[in-house]
């Protein structure tokens, strides 16, 4: 995979996609003319599905069933079905996964967890490359508990030093937002159980983008979003994965009535589902999750393996054609060069690349810019085409050989990046 370069041309670009297997995913979606779309590591695009599922809901289900749509529709189970699909993807059991709230809730809810199934243990573990929300529902926690919980954050190259016995949870993501880099699952889980602690993951960047097998790897528990790879729509539920060898054990420190063993027993005192039926809540977010439902169908139905090997292949591209056209103009490679280590995702460092992305944003290729420096590129294969990764290096091209970034309307910083 690695030596992939960038067709000469455009028609060279072309006939890859005309020999493309994955070229008819593309109608799947919905994707605006003139738009190439390398944010998908951010917000997924809407299948065309979704449009037709939503309308339904409004119209026959909520508009015409009402509230009988609960059990005449089977909204009441729509979350566990999600779970199963999403189970089918991270190579677990559908009894481990459950669909609610946002990775921060449940992340939140996993380490309180955790932490108690370790009582003689009293640190989180992470690194400072960590996702900042991550971090910062682990510092909520020891606070809330500073006599039972410390946080100990460290760079990435000291993790496995300071991986002892005091540690309760290993909180790492498995792929990194800013670079792409990738973490062994196989090493730090076994790492983790080496000195008696659980290893918790967070999948953001890694659900429907990556293979991944979480029984294989031995992980103990996980999170993970469904709005970037998996389409769900913007602030899409997430998930959350917890081991069957740990069920007997795990206790969320959420009691809701949806997490009750009978929530319409409406009894007074708070009786556990087993398993991860107890880290649901609240009232299940019905249109957010039949939204969701058409993203992570889509996915699974055209396979995560084949998915991933064009990814590779986009990404690979698009490296090579950024160092060959735009050579000379201060754009750094920030991601691993070998495509087996990182994400979906390519980064470049460039001090002024937040101008630049507004500049390519402005020609219709649309990727995110990450503090302090980060051109970040999303490579999301379903409906990404071989010219689309051609157009984006030749605009990023004109745009460096031009300076037409350095302009005042370019550095206006958004409250989205």
């Amino acid at each position: 995979m690695i030596g992939v370069t960038l067709p000469e041309t455009r028609a060279q670009a072309l006939e890859l996609d005309r020999a493309d297997p994955l070229a008819g995913c593309r109608e799947d979606f919905v994707i605006p003319e003139g738009v190439v779309y390398l944010d998908g590591n951010s917000l997924g695009p809407p299948p065309h599905s979704t449009l037709d599922r939503i309308r339904r809901l409004m119209a026959d289900e909520w508009g015409g069933e009402l509230i009988r749509s609960w059990t005449s529709r089977g909204w009441i189970d729509m979350s566990t079905q999600i779970a199963a699909t999403i189970a089918s993807l991270i190579g677990v059991r559908p009894s481990e996964v459950a669909v609610a709230d946002s990775v921060s809730v449940n992340l939140f809810k996993l380490l309180a967890a955790g932490v108690r199934m370790r009582p003689d243990r009293h640190v989180i573990l992470t690194e400072e490359e960590n996702f900042p929300t991550d971090q910062y529902i682990a510092q909520g926690l020891a606070d809330l508990m500073p006599e039972r919980i410390s946080l100990r954050v460290v760079p990435r190259r000291e993790l496995a030093a300071a991986l002892d016995e005091d540690v309760a949870i290993l909180m790492l993501t498995h792929v990194d937002f800013r670079s792409g880099a990738m973490h062994d699952f196989f090493r730090w889980s076994e790492a983790a159980h080496r000195v008696g602690g659980l290893v918790i993951w967070d999948l953001s960047h890694s659900a429907g983008a990556v293979p991944v097998n979480l029984a294989e790897a031995d992980a103990d528990m996980a999170v993970g979003c469904g709005y970037k790879y998996l389409n769900g729509g913007p602030g899409a539920p997430a998930f959350a994965y917890v081991a069957r060898a740990h069920h007997d054990q795990f206790r969320s420190p959420l009691w809701g009535w949806m997490g009750h063993a009978d929530p319409f027993e409406f009894g007074p005192e708070y009786r556990p589902a087993p398993g991860v039926a107890s880290l649901s809540v609240g009232t299940p977010p019905i249109l957010s999750l039949a939204a969701l439902q058409c993203g992570v169908e889509t996915v699974a139905e055209i396979g995560i393996r084949r998915l991933r090997a064009k990814a590779m292949e986009l990404s690979e591209m698009f490296i090579a054609g950024v160092e060959r056209e735009c050579r000379g103009h201060g754009l750094e490679l920030a991601s691993p060069r070998n495509p087996e280590r990182r994400g979906n995702q390519v980064s470049f460092h460039h001090s002024e690349g937040y101008a630049i992305m507004q500049a390519l944003i402005a020609r219709g290729v649309i990727g995110d810019f990450r503090a302090p420096d980060l051109l970040r590129f999303g490579f999301a294969p379903a409906y990404l085409r071989y010219a689309d990764v051609w157009d984006a290096v030749d605009a990023l091209a004109g745009i460096m050989d031009s300076n037409e970034w350095d302009q005042p309307r370019f550095r206006v910083r958004a409250k989205v990046t």
